[in-house]
C-alpha cells in the first residue's frame, strides 16, 4: 500500500461524505486540533487513534486507549487491519483508509434517474395526487355536489402524500446525502395514479365484458402495484442495493397477497373479494351478450339445488351429533 492515503468519512449507507489526504505515515486520527485528520465528533477523543504499518506490512489503524475505543463489524477492537475497504467507527464516525494504489471497481451504469429530483418531480407528484383524490370523489358521489367534500378529499390526499414521502425523505437524508423529497413525492404520486386507473379500468372491463375475475381478485394488482412502489423508494434511499430489494418487495408482495386470500376466506368463505361486481355503469357500455330469463333460472334451479344438498348435509350432521350425544 503506497502512499499517498486517504481517509474517507462516510455516510451510514456507505456513501463517501468527505475525502483528506495524508502523504506519510503515520496518521494520527482525533478530534485536536494536533491530528493529521480531525475528527468532528464529541465521542471522538482529542488524540483517538494511529494509523500506521504493521509487522506483516499492511495498514493498522491503533486505539490509543481511548474511552469508546475504535469500533469494527459491531465490536471493540484495540487494533484492526486495514485493507481498503474496512470501516472502523470512531465515536459515531465511521471511516476507511485507502492508499494511492487502491484498485477502483468499472464505471458503473448510472440508474439514479436524476430527472427524478428537485422541484418539478415533486409538483408532478402533488398534481397526481391532488387528481386521484378528486376523481376518486367524483367517481363515486352519488349526493348533490357539496365543494366541501372534494376540498376534504384533496387535504387528506395531500397532507397523506406529505407524511408518507417526508418520512421516506427523513430516512434517505439519515442513511444518504440528499432527502430527494421530490423523487419520493414523484413516486407516491404515480403508486396513486396507477391504483386509480387500475380501478377503473378493470370496473369497465369487468362490466363491459363480465369478466368478474378482474375486479374479484383486483387487491392482487393493487398490492403488486404498491410493492413496486416500494421498491422505488427503497432504491431512492439506497441506489446499490437494487437486487436485494427487488427481492424484498417481490417476498413481501406474495405475503400481502396470500394474506389478502386468507383474511378473505376467514371473513367472507372466499378467496375473492367480492362475490358480483359492485360497479354498475351505463348499459352503453356493455359488449357481453346479455343472458336471456332462462339462462338465468337455470342459474337459479342449480343454485338452489346446491343450497338445499348443503342444508340436507347440515341437518344430517346435526342429527348424527344428537345420536352420538343420547
Amino acid at each position: 500500500m503506497n502512499a499517498p492515503y486517504f481517509i474517507e468519512t462516510l455516510a451510514r449507507n456507505g456513501d463517501v461524505l468527505h475525502r483528506h489526504r495524508v502523504d506519510a505515515l503515520p496518521i494520527r486520527l482525533g478530534r485536536g486540533y494536533d491530528n493529521d485528520y480531525i475528527v468532528d465528533d464529541d465521542h471522538c477523543a482529542a488524540r483517538h487513534a494511529i494509523v500506521d504499518h504493521g509487522e506483516d506490512g499492511q495498514l493498522v489503524l491503533r486505539d490509543l486507549g481511548t474511552r469508546n475505543g475504535v469500533v469494527h463489524r459491531g465490536k471493540r477492537s484495540a487494533s484492526v487491519t486495514l485493507n481498503g475497504d474496512t470501516v472502523v467507527r470512531l465515536g459515531h464516525t465511521s471511516l476507511r483508509v485507502r492508499p494511492a494504489d487502491f484498485p477502483v471497481p468499472p464505471e458503473q451504469l448510472d440508474r439514479t434517474r436524476h430527472g427524478w429530483e428537485g422541484g418539478v418531480p415533486g409538483l408532478v407528484g402533488m398534481l397526481l395526487i391532488g387528481v386521484t383524490a378528486l376523481c376518486s370523489v367524483w367517481l363515486n358521489d352519488t349526493q348533490p355536489f357539496q365543494l366541501i367534500r372534494y376540498l376534504q378529499a384533496l387535504a387528506y390526499g395531500i397532507g397523506a402524500a406529505l407524511i408518507w414521502c417526508g418520512a421516506w425523505a427523513f430516512a434517505n437524508r439519515l442513511f444518504g446525502r440528499h432527502a430527494r423529497l421530490g423523487r419520493h413525492l414523484f413516486v407516491f404520486g404515480c403508486g396513486a395514479a396507477a391504483v386509480a386507473v387500475f380501478k377503473l379500468v378493470s370496473s369497465l372491463l369487468a362490466y363491459s365484458f363480465s369478466f368478474e375475475f378482474i375486479t374479484r381478485y383486483g387487491a392482487h394488482v393493487v398490492v403488486a402495484i404498491g410493492a413496486v412502489m416500494l421498491f422505488y423508494h427503497l432504491v431512492t434511499v439506497k441506489p446499490n442495493s437494487r437486487h436485494r430489494f427487488a427481492v424484498i418487495c417481490v417476498l413481501l408482495g406474495v405475503l400481502g397477497s396470500g394474506l389478502t386470500l386468507i383474511s378473505n376466506e376467514q371473513r367472507m368463505g372466499r378467496l375473492g373479494d367480492e362475490l358480483y361486481m359492485s360497479v354498475i355503469l351505463p348499459p352503453g357500455t356493455r359488449i357481453a351478450r346479455d343472458h336471456t330469463v332462462d339462462e338465468f333460472m337455470g342459474e337459479v334451479g342449480a343454485m338452489r339445488a346446491a343450497l338445499d344438498a348443503e342444508r340436507a348435509k347440515k341437518a344430517r350432521d346435526a342429527a348424527a351429533a344428537e345420536d352420538d350425544d343420547d
